[in-house]
């Protein structure tokens, strides 16, 4: 393989664009409990993985594939990030200690959130609705169905504010720019 298509170990881009450089770090006084469908490891569009690199305050756990359900940490006060019919709020009264986000393609992740228990009963964080970029690194299956990593700056926005939505957002714009550059294409 030539040497500008070797891949980064870390953010998963080829070397000559590695995203390595840009991961800001971003600390949040909420936890986020990124659960990432297996499926998700090794693709350089996962944004959830660049999310957790820039968020101190979080953790990843992997979920299905050899490895079974994702066993996920205790979830006192966390509030699920998550797009259904079920009833939403936009703003909760108390700011959640934790946020959980379901990092796979949309299917995946209403089948993740069928299959993993401890995701049910969990108040729902509704993100409101917001201009989306026209660059992506996959298409949106609807109008406002966002990436992980826009997910969780819209929903960090919410709670803390823009200094900490702000860099998750720019790291996604790069990380949009750079697959471009890679020959990805949507």
């Amino acid at each position: 393989m030539d040497a500008g298509h070797e891949r980064c170990t870390r953010c998963l881009f080829q070397q000559r664009v590695c995203l390595c450089a840009e991961i800001p770090t971003i600390p949040t006084a909420t936890r986020v409990v990124i659960v990432r469908h297996h499926l998700e490891q090794w693709r350089s569009s996962n944004s959830g993985r660049l999310a957790h690199y820039a968020l101190p305050n979080s953790t990843l756990h992997d979920h299905g594939g050899t490895g079974g359900p994702a066993e996920l940490p205790s979830l006192d006060g966390a509030w699920l990030v998550f797009p259904t019919g079920a009833e939403t709020k936009t703003a909760p009264p108390v700011p959640p200690r934790q946020l959980v986000v379901l990092d796979a393609t949309w299917s995946q992740a209403r089948r993740m959130f069928r299959k993993l228990p401890a995701l049910r009963g969990l108040p729902i964080l509704r993100l409101p609705d917001a201009p989306m970029p026209a660059a992506r690194m996959r298409a949106s299956p609807e109008p406002g169905r966002v990436s992980t990593i826009e997910a969780i700056a819209r929903a960090l926005r919410l709670l803390e504010g823009e200094t900490v939505a702000a860099p998750l957002e720019r790291l996604f714009e790069v990380a949009v720019e750079r697959a471009a550059r890679m020959g990805r294409q949507l």
